[in-house]
């Protein structure tokens, strides 16, 4: 049951805003990693800290989940979605008047638990209001736009920094802008949850998929982790790889590194889904093939080398969005299941992608950056071989 009252924005527009929205808040979530490494030569701290900055996001985000995954099946989505915009405003005040390390680890745990609040209720409503003409519609936007949005925020923010004036401060001007426009988009925005009770028991530390689901989530999980988990590498330590394996300096080339990975992966993803072609099996050989390419590149010196394979696992990389994501959004979840459906899976891949990057950085100080990134690179192709060997893609909802 939903509720759909007030005046409100028409289902069309309110779907292409919820999608906007969902856009941004990926975006924002990228924004810092091309500025990683000019704060790093701003306040001169190690790889180490920078992995730390990255990663208190990502274990903020996910307490978050874990406590508030669910919440928008209680009270609505829009409350939820007005306190994570409100949040993440807070989280932009921050960066843009941050003047050291602490300051920069205190924008990234506000704009962590605005993400963990905000990511799952987006997806529950995208599927929400998903357009009765187009059905398969959800589906698209929770399998392209996680890596698209990945893919805005890094490139924006690289070409801001090494073009734009006053370059730590101006990106996050321009999100505070779009911000205030996602605020009064939310609240013209039709409540498609009905409030229901438990809001106490839901925020108990927790999280949990109805059992006639169980099996369609957990088949997922392989080919999320090794997807995520190439996703984690670029975004902390690409920047910082490219400069110090190719010698890149230039800050928009930098961003370009996650860009190349995230942005081929939106449009595979989207190339998929509009000719209805199977991601499954595809989706973890390219991510192996890909990553092994890159690696090539990584241990002979050969930028275009290198290149190449970020783009074939970047084709991968969307193809397993869609085939995750994507079919997550299409399983038949009731609309009071859906925000913590989505907490699950948003949980994993967060997982995923934090986990073994904070121990990548701190192991960069130890063995050098080089050869992390070769072993990083060797575990995620192991890991994508491995989920290729079970035939997870042939469950319900194939994307």
């Amino acid at each position: 049951m939903t509720t759909q009252t007030r005046t409100a924005a028409p289902p069309t527009a309110a779907f292409a805003a919820v999608v906007a929205i969902m856009v941004l808040f990926q975006a924002a979530a990228s924004a810092p990693t091309p500025l990683y490494v000019v704060y790093q030569r701003m306040w001169g701290f190690s790889s180490a800290t920078l992995t730390l900055v990255f990663a208190i996001f990502v274990l903020v985000l996910l307490a978050t989940l874990l406590v508030a995954g669910a919440l928008s099946d209680h009270v609505g989505r829009r409350p939820v979605l007005l306190a994570g915009i409100t949040l993440e405003a807070v989280a932009l005040l921050l960066f843009l008047f941050a003047g050291g390390v602490s300051t920069l680890l205190a924008a990234r745990a506000v704009q962590g638990v605005a993400t963990g609040l905000i990511l799952p209720t987006l997806g529950a409503t995208v599927v929400d209001l998903n357009p009765p003409h187009r059905p398969r519609a959800a589906t698209v936007v929770n399998g392209v736009v996680p890596v698209g949005g990945l893919a805005v925020g890094s490139i924006a923010c690289g070409a801001l920094v090494q073009y734009g004036p006053d370059p730590t401060r101006l990106v996050w001007l321009l999100l505070l802008g779009t911000l205030v426009l996602a605020f009064v988009a939310v609240l013209a925005l039709p409540e498609s949850s009905a409030r229901r009770p438990g809001v106490a028991r839901s925020l108990v530390p927790r999280l949990g998929v109805p059992q006639r689901l169980r099996g369609d989530v957990v088949a997922l999980v392989p080919v999320i982790v090794a997807s995520w988990a190439l996703g984690g590498l670029y975004l902390s330590l690409g920047p910082s790889a490219a400069a110090a394996v190719f010698g890149v300096t230039n800050h928009f080339l930098g961003g370009l590194v996650a860009t190349l990975l995230c942005g081929t992966g939106a449009v595979a993803a989207f190339v998929f889904a509009v000719r209805r072609t199977a991601a499954g099996r595809a989706s973890v050989t390219l991510l192996a093939v890909g990553t092994a390419l890159t690696l090539v590149g990584v241990l002979t010196g050969e930028v275009a080398t290198a290149i190449a394979g970020t783009v074939v696992a970047g084709v991968g990389y969307g193809a397993s969005g869609l085939a995750t994501f994507g079919r997550m959004a299409g399983l038949p979840a009731q609309p009071a299941e859906r925000g913590e459906l989505f907490a699950v899976g948003y949980t994993v891949a967060y997982l995923a992608f934090s986990l073994p990057a904070l121990a990548a950085g701190f192991a960069s100080t130890r063995i050098g950056l080089h050869t992390t990134v070769v072993a990083y690179a060797a575990v995620v192709i192991v890991v994508a071989v491995a989920a290729g060997r079970r035939r997870w893609w042939s469950g319900r909802s194939a994307a």
